[in-house]
């Protein structure tokens, strides 16, 4: 069956695939967004243990999933990966950098002998769940607004702007989604807490997460307004049968209304993440991670799905419009992608190890008493 495939229906099946990741690893941000909460919810070596214990069994997977991301962008669409990490160097880096220092942090906070002190990898992990968090969406902003490069010939990139991709982060609506995914992965992380901390004796430990999670809600909400008016409204970028780009008003709505499901997926993503919000914030629910993660998945494939299909590029250049990138002639080559494919055979058999990995990681919920006497982290 696979054999049958032609390369188009490969080219959107891997622009599929990595959506997936991609959104996944949105939804794994709620490590970063726990990182940022430990100095408001945590008041005393107790809580803070319990906060980074919990968070630490699963700090790895989020570092794993981005370098998977990574990963299948630059198979599939190795001149995406050429463009954006050759030319934009300096964001990507960036975000690479507070990845690394929160592997630093988890690995040497509680160490013995460590001259840093406690308190410096904790902000090392503040800035992993700020900055990077921020860059990520603003990275991701750029596939609607556009990136400063061109592309001649040889297909060597060139960026016109001296600051090498940070300069996304100074566009409005890239600055606006960077935000909305910090609050959301704050979110995430409130309620990944309470679904994984036994509060025996610690209601008011419990009752702060509660209110975290409303109040980073409300934060989140004005910025993901912005986005997704400034979506409907905005110019986008379209490519046309003979590959030619130009500029067409609200492209992304139009994207919206010619693929229903799209829509579907990006309304139903959004209830899924209010109801969890409410549950949490006033039905006492613990649970709210499973919708609200569910939700953040299915909006994720909905904003990746709308900036890389219907004859839209999804890396536009807003320099140079015929050099921006779309799924067709930004991949790899029919005989790469249909090896690939092959090998993608494997994947629910990985994802069904890794849930079953973190059912027994988490079958019983993070108690005071086993980081006082055994604190990993």
């Amino acid at each position: 069956m696979i054999a049958n495939l032609d390369y188009g229906t490969l080219q959107q099946l891997w622009w599929i695939l990595c959506s997936v990741v991609g959104s996944l690893f949105l939804f794994l941000t709620f490590v970063q967004g726990g990182n940022t909460l430990l100095w408001q919810v945590a008041k005393n070596d107790v809580e803070s243990a319990l906060v980074m214990n919990s968070l630490g069994r699963k700090w790895e997977m989020t570092f794993t999933t981005l370098v998977l991301f990574g990963g299948a962008l630059f198979a599939a669409f190795p001149k995406f990966y050429a463009t954006s990490f050759g030319g934009a160097y300096w964001v990507w880096m960036l975000i690479l950098f507070t990845f690394i220092i929160q592997a630093v942090s988890y690995e040497y906070r509680k160490k013995p002998d460590n001259f840093l002190g406690a308190k410096v990898y904790e902000f090392f992990l503040l800035i992993n769940g700020t900055v990077g968090v921020l860059l990520i969406g603003a990275a991701v902003g750029t596939f609607f607004t556009g990136s400063n490069f061109t592309l001649n010939v040889y297909n060597q990139v060139s960026w016109t702007h001296p600051m090498r991709g940070l300069e996304a982060a100074f566009s409005l609506f890239n600055l606006s989604l960077g935000l909305f995914l910090v609050f959301n992965a704050r979110v995430l992380g409130a309620m990944y807490l309470l679904n994984n901390i036994n509060f025996s004796a610690m209601d008011s430990f419990k009752a702060r997460l509660r209110k975290a999670v409303w109040v980073n809600f409300l934060c989140a909400l004005p910025f993901l307004l912005y986005v997704l008016a400034s979506l409907l409204l905005m110019q986008g970028f379209g490519v046309d049968e003979a590959g030619v780009v130009s500029m067409v008003a609200n492209k992304y709505l139009l994207n919206l209304l010619a693929m229903p499901l799209v829509l579907g997926l990006l309304l139903v993503g959004l209830v899924l993440v209010i109801l969890a919000v409410l549950a949490t914030a006033f039905k006492g629910s613990d649970k709210g991670i499973w919708l609200a993660g569910l939700g953040t998945v299915l909006v994720g494939l909905a904003v990746f799905f709308t900036a890389g299909f219907n004859n839209t590029p999804f890396y536009p250049s807003k320099v140079d419009l015929q050099s921006s990138l779309t799924i067709y002639n930004a991949s790899s080559s029919p005989y790469t992608l249909m090896a690939m494919t092959y090998v993608a055979l494997g994947i629910p058999f990985v994802l069904a190890y890794v849930a079953y990995v973190w059912r027994q990681m988490d079958s019983q919920k993070l108690a005071a008493h086993e980081v006082m006497d055994h604190e990993a982290y």
